[in-house]
């Protein structure tokens, strides 16, 4: 620890030097990088190119509509939705930050998409035969849940660094999830559907180690503008979590195995959703003055069952055992936002604007403690035999993996997520530390006129008072009217 304080103090150096990284030139850099490598590298695969017929018919496929595009393209939309719409417009609680958390949720998920696509590409679909990477419509779902473990580190840091900053966090990010995705998934061989250990867990500890890196003890400079007021929340809340809270059944069901894979996941996190909210409604009243009941909560942790059934929802986890798991995330989730996340700034030094590590750090963690246990517990007589190889993809060099192995594998999972999250986000950090990113200063932090062109306020306009019928206008005119009279 004292090693590491000291590599933050030597990066903690004035901010005044001239040397600052463009916004402009560094997209234009690096898209066109992009452009270059998705010539080189990126092609069709068989189901979106143009020799599809002459496949489909090499395959004995008897109709179109069994191009997997069919079966994958509605769940594409609405995780696309949750990636666009859902994770920027949640971020737009802050009274002064809305541009920047939507507009730079935009602009990092456009850019983290392009550079997932090749780097999950290599991982996973590099065509040896001919070097190139195949995309169809399941890269595109993948490349979203890649771009989501960065939008979550996002959070962490929201208002506190600069756009560049948040494209090295990008950059990084993908790289490192391309990383520990092909090895729990690949090597270690665990499941995880709805990305609980993969996407959430990784992405949270990866935005905390980098907010602990980038800790600022003066924050309270702009403490006047970090925190809300109700028209932001209420944006937050219906453009952001309901629409996340609508559309998580297609995330945690997207790249599940068609057919009764695909209709467990909906189900089993429709359920803990659906738990999560009373819970997290009951416990925020309980601990609230007056039995009132706290917006931060129901923005935030109504939606950490969807968080925590992530890994196990395609799993026989029983439809009261999600009931189960949304239970105790809303309990979890509701009591770190008002205890943990406190503590954390105060001893700890990580500064969490968004409170990821409640939403999801914990229930990510939740998450895969829950599958491992599931699988674990796993038999033929729950699954069948057929159900249990096709759940399990217990083929090929795992043929003769048994279920208590595969729960082995998936506690494995959660420790490489972890690792790499906070591994990843310490030297992400240091790098980001460096005084040429353009980060804003300590007063001007969650302030998006540091950053984007603001509109004017609208001019008041005095009212006319005998047209106007507020009761303090009332009060005006009737005192004249008294006037007169005398």
């Amino acid at each position: 620890m004292g090693c590491v304080q000291s590599f933050r103090e030597f990066f903690d150096r004035p901010k005044n030097t001239n040397v600052r990284l463009s916004l402009p030139a560094v997209c234009i850099v690096w898209q066109t990088a992009m452009i270059i490598l998705f010539g080189v590298f990126i092609r069709y695969d068989e189901e979106s190119d143009s020799h599809w017929t002459e496949h489909r018919k090499e395959a004995n496929i008897s109709s179109d509509i069994e191009n997997d595009f069919y079966f994958r393209y509605p769940s594409f939309q609405d995780v696309h939705v949750m990636i666009f719409v859902g994770f920027g417009f949640l971020m737009t609680f802050l009274k002064r930050y809305s541009f920047g958390a939507v507009g730079f949720n935009f602009l990092i998920a456009a850019f983290g998409i392009q550079w997932a696509l090749l780097m999950q590409g290599w991982f996973h679909s590099l065509d040896y035969t001919d070097g190139k990477i195949k995309i169809g419509v399941e890269n595109l779902i993948n490349a979203d849940f890649c771009v989501a473990g960065c939008l979550i580190a996002y959070g962490a840091v929201l208002g506190k660094v600069s756009p560049v900053q948040l494209m090295v966090l990008t950059l990084f990010g993908v790289t490192l999830f391309a990383v520990e995705e092909y090895i729990i998934l690949s090597l270690i061989h665990a499941r995880d559907a709805g990305g609980s250990m993969v996407i959430h867990t990784f992405g949270a500890y990866y935005g905390l180690a980098i907010s602990w890196m980038l800790y600022r003890p003066n924050l309270d400079q702009s403490s006047r503008l970090q925190g809300s007021v109700y028209h932001s929340d209420v944006f937050a809340m219906i453009a952001g979590t309901i629409f996340l809270w609508m559309f998580w059944p297609s995330f945690n069901s997207a790249i599940a195995d068609h057919g009764d894979g695909q209709h467990r996941a909906a189900i089993n996190t429709y359920l803990a959703l659906a738990s999560t909210v009373l819970t997290t409604v009951a416990f925020s009243s309980l601990f609230q003055k007056h039995g009132k009941v706290d917006m931060v909560h129901i923005q935030n942790s109504t939606l950490a069952g969807g968080v925590a059934v992530g890994t196990a929802a395609e799993f026989m986890l029983m439809p009261y055992g999600s009931l189960i798991v949304g239970f105790c995330c809303g309990i979890i989730s509701t009591l770190g936002y008002i205890f943990l996340t406190p503590f954390m700034e105060k001893h700890l030094k990580i500064q969490d604007t968004c409170g990821i590590h409640n939403l999801h750090a914990m229930p990510g963690l939740i998450g895969g403690i829950v599958g491992a246990i599931t699988a674990a517990a796993a038999s033929n007589s729950v699954y069948g035999k057929e159900g249990l190889i096709n759940t399990f993809d217990f083929e090929d060099d795992f043929k003769e993996m048994t279920p208590t192995r595969q729960g082995g594998h998936q506690a494995a999972g959660i420790c490489v997520a972890v690792c790499f999250g906070v591994g990843g986000g310490i030297i992400v950090g240091f790098i980001l530390r460096l005084p040429i990113w353009g980060d804003p200063a300590d007063d001007n932090c969650f302030d998006d006129e540091v950053y984007w062109e603001m509109p004017e306020e609208e001019e008041s306009i005095p009212p006319v008072l005998q047209y106007n019928n507020h009761m303090l206008s009332k009060d005006v005119t009737e005192s004249n009217f008294t006037v007169e009279q005398n």
